[in-house]
């Protein structure tokens, strides 16, 4: 046991799979204990694989159909990310429409215009808003959303 540190010769060699499989018992314990910035929303471009596999699931949705030209977009974007960080939305998929390239998507959601959030539960449609910029009301849509 030359080779082992002195604490490690005094305690014993320890084999690397039970130190593996006690470390990630002690991070899976730890997880609800970590800071509210570490279990925020999941943000995420627009893809159709994701979205299904989140309807599937049964998660909370917001689709962010955007422009990067658009200024209620660029009001939107950090009154929507302020919120992702609260623990009640933890479990909520942000996923982000550009309304310059993904017309098709655009078009199947009804959107008629940038600055359109649209909110699922799973499959079910829970809201749709179209240019606001009040964080209350954005809020509220994110609460139908998760329930």
């Amino acid at each position: 046991m030359r080779h082992l540190r002195p604490a490690a010769r005094a305690f014993g060699a320890f084999p690397r799979a039970a130190f593996a499989r006690l470390a990630f018992a002690v991070a899976a314990a730890c997880l609800p204990l970590l800071p509210a910035a570490a279990r925020a929303a999941t943000v995420a471009p627009f893809t159709e694989a994701a979205f299904k596999a989140a309807e599937a699931q049964g998660r909370p949705i917001l689709l962010d159909i955007f422009a990067t030209w658009c200024p209620t977009c660029a009001a939107q974007k950090p009154i929507i990310a302020h919120l992702s960080q609260a623990p009640e939305f933890h479990d909520l998929l942000i996923l982000r429409v550009n309304f310059d390239t993904q017309k098709a998507v655009v078009r199947a959601m009804g959107a008629r215009m940038q600055s359109t959030l649209v909110a699922f539960h799973g499959a079910t449609l829970k809201g749709v808003s179209v240019g606001e910029t009040d964080p209350a009301a954005i809020k509220a849509l994110l609460v139908k959303a998760e329930g």
